[in-house]
């Protein structure tokens, strides 16, 4: 069975303001036409469908294009709901979807049914795995406790219990949206950590044949079952060097990978990172071949340079993000606010600040239960929100 996995479209966001719609629908148009080029058998959509709860109305309009496109060409597809998903909106209706060969899973309750399909080797189980956010699924799933990898561990109990059942020979492909160990994240993810914990280990997927994976942006392999597809688009600076792909996976008879292949999908414009004092950044060479890609310039001059963006602009007329790191002498070894956020969770941030304010003093254990349960306690109310419960 040939399976096309993809994820993270995140319909209706945009890139330091500029649209990506148009971009977007280039992709669903590539998206369809790939599914016809290579005869797809059945269509993997990793969650994160939307950028937010709400999304825009064209969001919504291009989403229903899609839907209808891939309806028509009469190759299923399961999708999930991702972090960004309102999973109770985007699961409207799925009963009836259904019938059209679109088979929407955002009901946690139902990890364990999966969509069957078949080919001449018999039936393959499909279980959709949306996004469990802990403490809301965790009594709903029998979690023994409200984390990443308690939650998840209960759902493929789930899906290993149904899997059971089966006649012997069954193939089976989970889709989940997670944060697995091993993966690479960039900056445009949103951060999933509860408890300090954001990562669940790969083994947890253990007894499946294929495992689907969505929320990191960045294509990646953390075993030959296991893999993330990545967005099809770069959705942050920090995508610079990623080249955006979806998987083709080839299922044999006996569950194996017998193929698995990378299918760039379209790029509406380049990234760059350019990094130098602004007159040489106008004048080297070496940029010329990034006078027309979306940049990121960080400017070294030591002393802020007079209209910096409307310069650059002259030579690099779709520079989107300017970052000042003047620089240093050997004695002067500060670092500015940001770059010394840079890389660290909220939970951290909040850590070193009532440090600080205490003189240096660390939270001790019970302190940081405290603080890790305030955050999880506004996840949650966010989540429940966006739900609109």
């Amino acid at each position: 069975m040939r399976l096309l996995h993809t994820s993270d479209w995140h319909l209706g966001r945009s890139f330091h303001r500029v649209g990506l719609l148009d971009a977007q629908a280039a992709f669903l148009d590539h998206l369809v036409a790939t599914v016809h080029a290579h005869e797809v058998d059945a269509v993997l959509v990793a969650g994160d469908v939307y950028d937010r709860a709400v999304p825009p109305l064209p969001a919504v309009e291009l989403f229903d294009t899609a839907l209808h496109r891939l309806a028509g060409a009469g190759v299923p597809t399961v999708m999930i709901s991702g972090n960004h998903d309102s999973a109770r909106r985007l699961g409207v209706a799925a009963g009836l979807i259904q019938r059209a060969g679109i088979h929407l899973r955002t009901d946690p309750a139902g990890v364990g049914t999966p969509v069957v399909l078949a080919d001449e080797h018999g039936e393959v189980a499909l279980y959709g795995l949306p996004y469990l956010e802990p403490a809301l699924v965790r009594d709903r799933l029998g979690a023994a406790k409200a984390g990443h990898e308690a939650v998840l561990a209960a759902a493929m109990d789930r899906v290993r219990a149904d899997l059971a059942t089966r006649p012997a020979g069954t193939r089976s492909v989970v889709l989940a949206h997670a944060f697995v160990a091993g993966g690479e994240p960039s900056d445009s993810e949103r951060d999933i950590t509860v408890g300090g914990v954001a990562a669940v280990p790969a083994g947890i997927f253990d007894g499946v044949d294929y495992v689907a994976l969505g929320h990191l942006h960045g294509s990646q392999t953390l075993t030959p079952r296991v893999r993330y597809s990545g967005s099809p688009l770069a959705y942050s600076f920090s995508e610079t060097d990623h080249r955006k792909t979806m998987w083709l996976i080839d299922l044999g008879a006996d569950g194996t990978i017998t193929e698995s292949v990378r299918l760039d999908c379209p790029v509406p414009r380049p990234l760059a990172r350019i990094r130098g004092r602004l007159d040489d950044l106008l004048v080297d060479p070496a940029l010329t071949p990034h006078e027309q890609a979306w940049v990121e310039a960080t400017l070294t001059d030591p002393v802020r340079p007079a209209e910096p963006m409307a310069r650059l602009a002259e030579r690099f007329p779709h520079t989107l993000h300017l970052v000042f790191d003047p620089e240093r002498t050997a004695d002067d070894t500060g670092a500015s606010y940001a770059q010394r956020l840079r890389d660290r969770s909220d939970q951290q941030i909040a850590e070193d600040f009532v440090a600080h304010v205490r003189g240096g003093a660390p939270l001790d254990g019970a302190e940081r239960t405290v603080l890790y349960g305030a955050f999880d306690d506004v996840r949650v109310d966010t989540a429940e929100r966006e739900a609109g419960r």
